[in-house]
This record gives C-alpha cells, sequence and structure tokens, in this order.
C-alpha cells in the first residue's frame, strides 16, 4: 500500500513548485518595481512626511528609515517571499482539501446503506480500493450476523414447539393413569413406559438449550494433557452400548495399543462422542459402525463410520455450521440442535486438526486428524504391528466392565 501513493505524491509535488514558482514571480516584480524600481524614492518620502506629521525633524525622519527599512532590505525581502509563499499556499489549500474530502465522501458511503461502490479521484485509487473493500467485509459481516440470527430465532422456535410436545405428551399420559385406577397392570406400566421416554426426550431438548447459551456466551479453552487414544475410544463406544443395543446395532473399534497424543481428554472425549452419536442416530438398523485409529503421516487419523443414508455433496459443505441441522424429520427424531459437530469441529480446530465428512451410496465417514508429538509417533511406529479390536454389540451379549478413564 506504501508504494501505490505515486500519483498523489507527483500531485502535490507539483502543486507545491507551482505555488514556489508564483511566490518567485510575483516577489521578484513586487522586488524589482516597488522596493527597487521608480516608486523607491516616493516610498521613502511618504515615510518621512508621514512621520513629520508627529512633529519629528526631517533629518530624524530619515534616519529612522534608514535605520528600520533602508538598510534591512535583505530581511524584508525574505519576510515578503515567506508571506507570499503562505498567502498561495493558502489559497492552494482548499484544493488539496479535496483529498479529504474525497477520504470523508467514501468514509460516509461505507456509513450509509448506499450500495453504490466508493468512487475517488485517482490519486486517491489505494484507498478507493481499500475502502471498497472494508465497505464489502463490513456488509458480508452483517448478512452473515443477520443469518446466525436467523437461524437461531428459528431453532429456538423449532426446540420450543419440540418442548412444547413431549410434554404435552407426558400431561396426557399421566392424567390419564391417574383418572383410571382400575387400569390393567400392562397398560398402566405401557403408559408409564411411553411417559418415561417423553420426559427423556424433555430432558434432551433441555440440555440442547444448554449447549446452546454456552457456545455462545463462552470461549472453549483447552487443558491438554497426554491422552491414550486408544482408551478414549474403547471407552465411548463402551459408554454407548446402551443406546446401541437398543438401535440393534455393534460398533468395532480398531487401534494401534497404546496410542497417545496431546489434548484435552474432556474436549476430545465431547468430539468423538458427538460424531458417535451422530453416526448412531443415521445408521441403518442391524448395521454395524466401524471406529479405526490410526497414524497416518505425521498425524493420527480417526474415521467414523457408518452405514445409512448418503448426504449430499452439497450439505456436506455446511453439516459442521452452527445450528445445521439435515433435515427437519431427522431433527425432530434426534434432537439434535445443529451444535455437536459445530463444537466438535471448533474443538478438533483448536488442537491443531481438521475434521471432514465423505458419503456415498451406503457409507458415512467422518474423519478427524489431529497432530500428534514426535517422540509419541516415533514410539507408535514401532508398535504399528500391534492393533487391537473391540466389539461392542447389541443383543444378549453381556456389556463390557468400563475400563480406566482416560480423560483423566
Amino acid at each position: 500500500m506504501k508504494n501505490n501513493y505515486t500519483k498523489l505524491k507527483l500531485s502535490i509535488l507539483l502543486q507545491t513548485m507551482l505555488i514556489a514558482a508564483l511566490t518567485v514571480l510575483v516577489g521578484g516584480f513586487l522586488l524589482n518595481y516597488v522596493v527597487e524600481g521608480i516608486y523607491k524614492d516616493s516610498f521613502g518620502d511618504t515615510f518621512v512626511r508621514f512621520m513629520e506629521l508627529f512633529h519629528m525633524e526631517e533629518q530624524t525622519a530619515i534616519d529612522l528609515y534608514w535605520g528600520l527599512i533602508g538598510n534591512n532590505k535583505v530581511f524584508f525581502s525574505i519576510v515578503g517571499f515567506m508571506l507570499l509563499f503562505a498567502l498561495f499556499f493558502y489559497i492552494a489549500l482548499s484544493n488539496l482539501t479535496k483529498y479529504l474530502d474525497q477520504v470523508g465522501d467514501g468514509i460516509e458511503n461505507i456509513l450509509s446503506e448506499s450500495t453504490e461502490p466508493i468512487h475517488l479521484i485517482t490519486e486517491l485509487k489505494p484507498i478507493e480500493i481499500r475502502l471498497n473493500e472494508i465497505k464489502a467485509t463490513i456488509r458480508r459481516q452483517e448478512l452473515e450476523a443477520i443469518e446466525s440470527e436467523k437461524n437461531k430465532n428459528d431453532l429456538v422456535i423449532f426446540l420450543a414447539h419440540d418442548l412444547k410436545t413431549p410434554l404435552t405428551s407426558i400431561v396426557a399420559y399421566l392424567t390419564m393413569l391417574d383418572s383410571h385406577p382400575e387400569m390393567s397392570v400392562e397398560e398402566r406400566a405401557k403408559y408409564t413406559h411411553i411417559s418415561l421416554e417423553k420426559a427423556i426426550r424433555l430432558g434432551q431438548l433441555i440440555n440442547e438449550f444448554f449447549d446452546i447459551t454456552k457456545f455462545n456466551l463462552q470461549q472453549i479453552e483447552l487443558e491438554p494433557v497426554e491422552v491414550n487414544l486408544s482408551m478414549m475410544l474403547e471407552q465411548i463406544a463402551d459408554e454407548l452400548y446402551g443406546v446401541l443395543q437398543e438401535k440393534h446395532l455393534s460398533c468395532e473399534v480398531e487401534t494401534i495399543d497404546n496410542l497417545m497424543i496431546e489434548g484435552d481428554p474432556d474436549k476430545l472425549a465431547r468430539v468423538f462422542d458427538n460424531i458417535l452419536r451422530n453416526a448412531i442416530a443415521y445408521c441403518y438398523k442391524d448395521s454395524t459402525i466401524r471406529i479405526d485409529a490410526h497414524i497416518k503421516w505425521d498425524d493420527v487419523e480417526i474415521v467414523f463410520e457408518n452405514q445409512g443414508p448418503r448426504i449430499p455433496g452439497a450439505k456436506l459443505q455446511t453439516i459442521f455450521e452452527k445450528f445445521y441441522r439435515l433435515d427437519d424429520s431427522r431433527s425432530s427424531q434426534t434432537g439434535g440442535a445443529g451444535l455437536g459437530l459445530a463444537i466438535a469441529k471448533e474443538i478438533v480446530e483448536l488442537h491443531g486438526g481438521r475434521i471432514i465428512a465423505k458419503s456415498d451410496d451406503e457409507k458415512t465417514r467422518f474423519v478427524v486428524t489431529l497432530p500428534m508429538k514426535k517422540e509419541v509417533e516415533e514410539s507408535a511406529e514401532n508398535e504399528v504391528h500391534t492393533r487391537s479390536r473391540r466389539a461392542f454389540r447389541s443383543g444378549t451379549g453381556r456389556r463390557k466392565k468400563p475400563k480406566k478413564n482416560p480423560r483423566k
């Protein structure tokens, strides 16, 4: 930007040179024709006659003239040239201040609602480009803020409606149970179970509101420690055994033994839990979810794969945005506020990693990439041949005992 003001510099230089030349011409004319010219004696005589009006003798007046003016011609000439230069420069300032006026008009254009681009004179072209960039940035941020607020308002309305639905059902079923004491044990158990399911659903929706509040009112801060990633993934799958069983799903975790990384265990656990829950929500019944953690170049790559409906390419680009949900029918069933994957993305990026989603006709994959420390990488390479696989299946299988908490 500093080297783009050549025209402005030349314009100011030319105007300054013009002022200097005009000062020399006018000053030279006055010096030759007033001070040194035909009016020299007349000016001296006028000075003497003026002083005689104050009863000063003629010789004293003449001596005063030469003492003050006649012998200081060079001094007064310099002062005269400076005064002329200042006068002409002041007159020229009205032309120079047009630059400030132009910049002021550009700023007014930014502050106004005008959609017209900012146009400045040629000398201020770099400022014109920069002001237009600022204007475009401000407009884009305003549109993003409006869109974000609209999404949030729509979400609140949607969740408020969803809150009302299970609450209405709970009240209806409890009223039925209360007003029909003669109801059979089987029917009473049935309606009690339905009421419990609705109450659990209501609790999930309330938690969504807490997530919205926390996500918007606080920054996520990391507390990194050494984490056993292998153990963490196995534990998360183990903790969701009940959900897997309910949906007739199985989950397989395949990792390198004792795969260690540095990160915030609680935050990373939330990432993996959100992704796995998302996979469970949109997975075909009686299918298997696979989690694979391995070393890829200098990073650790964790892949969550589930069999389910294909996610369109356009929606894959927005799936990690705040308050985004794949579609209304799914969201009404799963209750997600569209924050889980957005929060997961932010946590992964704070760890210096990245998260992407891929989907085809049969499988959807969420790929999380996290950096690993050099010494951890060398240790893991020595164990790359040692891999473990654990299955967390539905059905009548016994739930495995949870492992030691890797988050501590």
